[in-house]
């Protein structure tokens, strides 16, 4: 028989796709969903474990999508530039095209996808990913179903899945070395993994060598952010910024948002930072 309709959802690694998961296969356990992970290569090992947890909880696999060519080649096709809030060509290249691979036969033989994604009743009107195919048709079940942050962090709570381990450190999910981490995680990312981190230096040596104008974090290189006087800056400046927050917001237990989020503290709004393919 042919298959006239596909239901996929994509997760990052991250607590809101994987609340996604846990609430369709709750409500919807009709659906025959496919769970997929477009892995880069270069992700944290705290997003790996995690999504063996989430397949505990969900009974079934989540595909891994590996890009066909890998971070090295894309970045030497793009002169040695690093990828930047300007230029995302790691998530058009190491997250999208995946998916467009995956995706395409049943595309191009007229099949309809359904694709759910992770935004919430919170956030500002944000778009997942879209196609250029008029049957690629685009679900958001949290928000559908009034689901915020306080929700999502429940569900996980609930079906005791629970949350990434790097949400102790650092704000969202992504690539090792994301360009929209704030400069205390970069700080952090170098003493937690300081493999990872020696890896971005490279990097951006290499591109800093070819001629590019972006660092991995703006204006200034990760030898500068790292040097002992600099470290010691960026850890106060947090730590003030923190006291402020809480004295301004003391903690709601209720409201399932808590004043050590990285991106409270720098007054980020989480739909308005990262791409929703990589960080949600």
């Amino acid at each position: 028989m042919k298959i006239r309709e596909r239901h996929i959802l994509g997760v990052s690694g991250g607590r809101d796709s994987a609340a996604l998961a846990v609430h369709m296969r709750q409500t919807r356990p009709d659906l025959r969903l496919e769970y997929f992970f477009t892995d880069t290569g270069k992700e944290l090992p705290e997003v790996y474990s995690f999504l063996d947890r989430l397949e505990g909880f969900l009974g079934q696999p989540i595909a891994r999508l590996n890009p066909d060519r890998d971070f090295d080649f894309w970045m030497a096709e793009y002169g040695n530039f690093l990828p930047s809030p300007r230029t995302r060509w790691c998530t058009r290249q190491l997250k999208l095209r995946p998916l467009e691979h995956w995706l395409r036969a049943d595309l191009e033989a007229g099949v309809t996808v359904h694709s759910y994604v992770a935004i919430r009743a919170d956030e500002p009107s944000r778009e997942g990913y879209t196609s250029t195919q008029s049957n690629m048709l685009v679900h958001l079940p949290l928000r559908d179903a009034g689901i915020d942050r306080k929700g999502v962090i429940d569900i996980l709570r609930n079906a005791d899945v629970g949350e990434p381990e790097y949400y102790d450190w650092r704000s969202r999910s992504g690539c090792t070395f994301c360009f929209f981490q704030q400069k205390i995680e970069w700080v952090r990312l170098a003493e937690r993994h300081p493999d990872r981190f020696d890896e971005a230096v490279a990097y951006e040596k290499t591109a800093i060598d070819g001629g590019s104008p972006f660092t991995w974090s703006q204006g200034e290189s990760l030898i500068a952010l790292t040097k002992p006087d600099r470290v010691a800056q960026i850890k106060a400046d947090y730590e003030k910024r923190l006291d402020r927050l809480r004295k301004r917001r003391p903690a709601n237990p209720l409201s399932g948002r808590s004043p050590e989020t990285i991106d409270d503290v720098y007054g980020i709004e989480e739909a308005s930072a990262g791409c929703v393919i990589c960080h949600k």
